[in-house]
């Protein structure tokens, strides 16, 4: 089995930027296909951004494109999401998401349920 621990969540102010740290057990991460979910409260679980094994390949929900970017670095078993401009819609529990896939469509790379390992969350308040 495969841990997922998330940081770096807390609250920040409207136009301000957080960076959300995920780290991965296990001596296959590169193989991992990761992501990003987010969930506010009364809402559903929806994605956010995904970024291929080879991280060449990447993809981001229309809510925030330019504004978020995802990365890896598969020596550190890490996957990151840098986030810019944020606003208050953002506010939501932010999850890392990992799937053993080498496929790099968009349906493989944002569909919840090809995701085989979740981790705890991690809160991000962003006030007007």
């Amino acid at each position: 089995q495969v841990q997922l621990v998330e940081s770096g969540g807390g609250l920040v102010q409207a136009g301000g930027s957080l960076r959300l740290s995920c780290t991965a057990s296990g001596r296959t991460f590169s193989s991992y296909v990761m992501s990003w979910f987010r969930q506010a409260p009364g809402k559903v679980r929806d994605f956010v951004a995904a970024i291929s094994a080879s991280g060449i390949s990447t993809y981001y929900t229309d809510s925030v494109k330019g504004r978020f970017t995802i990365s890896r670095d598969n020596a550190k078993n890490a996957v990151y999401l840098q986030m810019n401009s944020l606003k208050p819609e953002d506010t939501a529990v932010y999850y890392c998401a990992a799937q053993i896939t080498r496929r790099t469509d968009i349906a493989t790379m944002s569909r919840g349920g090809n995701y085989n390992y979740w981790g705890q969350g991690t809160q991000v308040t962003v006030s007007s």
